[in-house]
């Protein structure tokens, strides 16, 4: 992989934001979802997830610009390498020689650790074989996943397809909320030295609902009711998450009345409970114009005057 900065279009100076934004806008554009059985797009993709991965975390993007580790996220031989070149005479390794074997490897990180008990081919404190215990967990990759509505708030099982075509089955937990993050251990970058692999993290993006609109565990809806159910009260089917309920409009319900369905809101995620669901109640006239309607209203309207804006004109 070359430089994560490059692959990204960013300087070394970029802020947090700025590799949050580059990446979502080169990740959306490189998806392989979006780019079916185009292999190009799935390697600038995989390249653009692992820049990412690097350079949003502070410790690994502190390390790659300090030069001890590689874009890959891999350590740097230089640092130890030189001890060998500038060793001086008799030794095995002149200034221009930057390479080692497997047995000065093993030598090297006993010393380090102080594990000089582990020699060639043997595993330190449960440690990978041949490398005297030296161990390295593999870095965490990000991804993103989006979901209805629906699947977000009661839960579900969805696919998500890796640029290196492997799939993913996610558990989507019942009141997640746009940009919470589902853990999948184990499913990262892999390990060095016989280390585990890192996690990967899937990003949850939510999308917008026609009807229902989320409010922390709370779901609001505006509820269209005719006039005659407002003035005279009617019990009517409202919709839920879970599905239509009955519920009683009391009469004379005005634009604007709330009402509260208890229990109908977004399950809790980590325990608690559950939210409520507000209705907005919202009169609306008939869709086709009524002359006995008007002619009755005109009538009513005479005999019982009003200002409804009074109360605006005092505020003045």
């Amino acid at each position: 992989m070359t430089d994560p900065y490059e692959i990204l279009g960013l300087s070394k100076t970029a802020t947090d934001d700025d590799i949050r934004k580059a990446y979502r806008k080169l990740a959306k554009k490189y998806h392989p979802d979006i780019n079916p059985g185009k292999t190009d797009a799935e390697a600038r993709f995989k390249d653009i997830s692992a820049a990412y991965s690097l350079l949003s975390d502070p410790g690994k993007r502190a390390r790659f610009d300090r030069g001890e580790i590689d874009a890959s996220g891999a350590e740097t031989p230089r640092s130890f390498y030189r001890g060998f070149a500038d060793a001086g005479g008799g030794g095995r390794y002149g200034a221009e020689e930057h390479f080692v074997d497997n047995e000065d490897i093993e030598s090297f990180f006993a010393d380090l650790f102080g594990h000089h008990g582990a020699g060639r081919g043997g595993a330190d404190r449960g440690g990978a074989a041949g490398t005297g215990g030296f161990r390295m967990r593999g870095g965490d990759i990000d991804y993103s996943l989006r979901v209805s509505f629906l699947d977000a708030v009661n839960g579900s099982r969805k696919r998500l397809t890796l640029p290196d075509g492997r799939t993913l089955d996610v558990e989507i937990p019942a009141g997640i909320d746009s940009g919470q993050s589902v853990r999948l251990k184990g499913q990262g970058g892999p390990g060095l030295g016989g280390g585990p692999a890192g996690d990967a993290l899937i990003r949850i993006e939510v999308d917008p609902h026609p009807v229902f609109r989320r409010d922390g565990r709370n779901i609001r809806i505006d509820l269209p009711v005719t006039l005659a159910e407002a003035l005279l009260g009617a019990k009517v089917r409202v919709p839920t998450i879970d599905g239509p309920v009955a519920m009683t409009i009391p009469k004379g319900a005005d634009s604007g009345t709330v009402l509260r369905l208890k229990g109908k809101g977004v399950p809790a995620s980590r325990g608690g409970e559950r939210g409520d669901q507000y209705v907005t109640v919202r009169p609306v006239l008939p869709r086709q114009p009524d002359a006995e309607l008007e002619e009755f209203i005109r009538r009513w309207y005479e005999s019982h005057p009003q200002d409804p804006r009074e109360t605006l004109e005092q505020s003045r």
